[in-house]
């Protein structure tokens, strides 16, 4: 199943790769493989990326509920 998250685009936009975010602001390359698969990310990390990117949370991240959720 396909999550839509908005760091992609925000990323197309902002005129950064994932390349620069490697290089040239230390994102490691694990956390870029945790963006593509959807993984789960810290909130220093995102904090890391909506400063570099300019952007708001909403821009890197969406709350999708899951099956796999624990109970309430």
């Amino acid at each position: 199943m396909v999550v839509y998250t908005p760091f992609w685009e925000t990323l197309k936009r902002s005129g950064e790769s994932t390349y620069t975010l490697i290089k040239n602001h230390h994102i490691s390359s694990s956390t870029i493989d945790k963006l593509r698969k959807n993984k789960p990310l810290n909130t220093t990390t995102i904090n890391d990326l909506c400063r570099i990117l300019h952007c708001r949370i909403e821009d890197v991240a969406a709350y999708v509920p899951s099956e796999e959720d624990q109970p309430l």
